[in-house]
């Protein structure tokens, strides 16, 4: 049995996700949304804008940033927590790390910040893109333009830099480390195997990829941009190369525009650019329906930790609990 909790902020929804068991809604106007026991709290986190936010790597805090250049932590209780200021500067990329590292960027300067609340800089020639951090040890990628650059942010180790001509965006890791993939703005993925520098390209998107996630155990990268879930296999040497993606939830009239694999099962919840909600199961690709049709696309999707729920949020303001063990 599934149950859906509505709600209506009324303005973009930037990310949403569980602190906790708590939901939680970051939205463009600069508030934070918190549904402890279904009853809500609005804290007020930037004056102005919020422009990106991710979960803390425990899952007890959202990251965020804003045009008023503060990066700053909120979590279910207590203050948010300012943990760095650019004046003049819009925060519009932050990134989670291990040992409660953040990363944020500004224009073409990319910031690291501790625990102990030390910052690293690193400057790239262009804007960055995006960032990652890998799944072990404290590795920072930074997507530029004609490539990534692989910083180690503890040591004096010289920057990995992995090379391709073009605009590079998002950037994640594959869970197991072995490769790094980013988002380019001519509707392709582009790839490097970590072990040799091999390049990979993931290409015939009709639109462009703004939604990443990898399954469960790492054997798939699910990815939005196309009128179905499209769904690379890394699993063997090569990674996705020789392979044909898993193409899931494929409407004719409507593109996908988020993606969330379930955290244990090979399962995925699709939102589209009309408001609907699917999940799909992959070795079958039976689908069952969580949402309707909405007003506007779905701009953020996101599992709790057992993957019994899942919140979501539109670009004006729709957004919703789904329960689906009743």
């Amino acid at each position: 049995m599934l149950t859906l909790a509505p709600y209506e902020f009324g303005g973009f929804v930037v990310a949403a996700g569980f602190l906790g068991q708590t939901p939680a809604f970051a939205l463009g106007d600069g508030t934070v949304r918190l549904f402890p026991d279904g009853a809500e709290r609005s804290v007020e986190v930037h004056q102005g804008g919020l422009l990106a936010a991710c979960r803390s790597q425990d899952g007890a805090a959202l990251i965020t940033g804003g045009d008023d250049g503060l990066v700053r932590r909120t979590a279910t209780d207590g203050p948010v927590e300012t943990l760095a200021e650019l004046p003049r500067k819009w925060i519009d990329i932050v990134a989670a790390g291990p040992q409660g590292a953040v990363g944020f960027a500004s224009g073409r300067n990319a910031h690291v910040r501790l625990s102990s609340g030390e910052l690293r800089d690193f400057s790239a020639a262009r804007a960055v893109g995006g960032l990652a951090f890998a799944p072990k040890g404290l590795r920072l990628a930074v997507a530029r333009y004609d490539g990534v650059t692989l910083h180690w942010v503890n040591t004096q180790a010289p920057a990995q830099e992995l090379a391709w001509k073009g605009a590079h965006a998002r950037v994640l890791f594959s869970p197991d480390g072995k490769y790094v993939v980013t988002t380019m703005p001519e509707n392709a993925l582009h790839g490097w195997r970590l072990s040799d520098g091999q390049d990979m390209r993931m290409t015939g998107y009709p639109g462009k990829v703004k939604s990443v996630d990898w399954s469960a155990r790492g054997r798939y990268l699910a990815t939005s941009g196309a009128n179905a879930a499209i769904l690379w296999p890394f699993f063997g040497k090569t990674g996705p190369m020789g392979q044909q993606p898993l193409q899931l939830g494929t409407r004719s009239d409507q593109l996908v525009t988020q993606v969330a694999c379930h955290p244990s099962e090979e399962v995925i919840a699709i939102g589209y650019q009309d408001g609907m909600v699917l999940a799909v199961r992959f070795a079958d690709q039976q689908e069952v329906l969580l949402r309707r049709p909405g007003r506007s696309g779905i701009s953020t999707l996101a599992w709790d930790s057992v993957g019994a729920r899942l919140v979501f949020g539109t670009e004006e303001g729709e957004a919703g609990l789904i329960s689906l063990n009743g």
